[in-house]
């Protein structure tokens, strides 16, 4: 089974090494890291990653899994991840995304008139680009299946473990990372924070959240 985790730059990490970590692990899977050149990319806090392939070379994937960025923004203006995603997406068994990485689902047309979460921050600009917008952690939508903010695509991962190897198999992933969140703060949606540091949050992402 073919795996293509997508990159490109100022991506955010956790939203790509999260799936990662719960997919890459499973039996008979094959990780891609593909990227418009062969070039390493550098995340939006300085992680460097180096792809394995190239858009050019990679035409198919069984599961795919575009993260998030905080200059998502940039990523919608090159328009090269949507390109691929175009061309790939028809054949692919999974099309997923975490973060803000659903932006460029929608930019690929793949989103329109479907259910789709992303970061909370980004959710009109999600409706703007045709997606049917859920405050949810975890959306699935036939074959497309997307996460909220950055930490929610280890549920998304999850989830789509469960969908292919059943629920055994997720549960026994879940257990060997020991993801049992349980934060010291409950600050963690726009509707738990405290309302000055959403106001803050606001202001800060601008619209580009990661």
């Amino acid at each position: 089974m073919d795996l293509a985790f997508v990159l490109y730059p100022k991506m955010t990490a956790l939203d790509l090494i999260g799936p990662y970590e719960v997919l890459g692990h499973q039996e008979g899977v094959t990780a891609h890291f593909v990227a418009a050149t062969p070039d390493p990319v550098t995340c939006d806090a300085g992680l460097v990653i180096t792809p394995t392939v190239t858009f050019d070379e990679l035409d198919r994937a069984d599961i795919i899994v575009v993260p998030g960025s905080g200059v998502w923004e940039a990523a919608l203006a090159d328009g090269a991840v949507a390109a691929w995603l175009r061309k790939v997406h028809p054949t692919a068994t999974w099309t997923t995304s975490v973060c803000t990485g659903s932006t460029l689902l929608a930019a690929a047309g793949i989103l329109d008139g479907r259910p789709a979460t992303t970061h909370w921050a980004v959710r009109d600009r999600l409706a703007e680009l045709g997606a049917v917008v859920s405050t949810d952690r975890v959306v699935r939508d036939g074959s497309v299946v997307t996460g909220a903010g950055v930490s929610a695509g280890i549920d998304m991962a999850l989830t789509l473990v469960g969908l292919i190897w059943g629920d055994d198999r997720a549960m026994f992933t879940q257990l060997g990372i020991e993801y049992d969140p349980r934060p010291p703060y409950d600050a963690g949606s726009p509707e738990t924070a405290p309302g000055e540091l959403v106001t803050l949050a606001r202001s800060l992402l601008s619209g580009s959240a990661t």
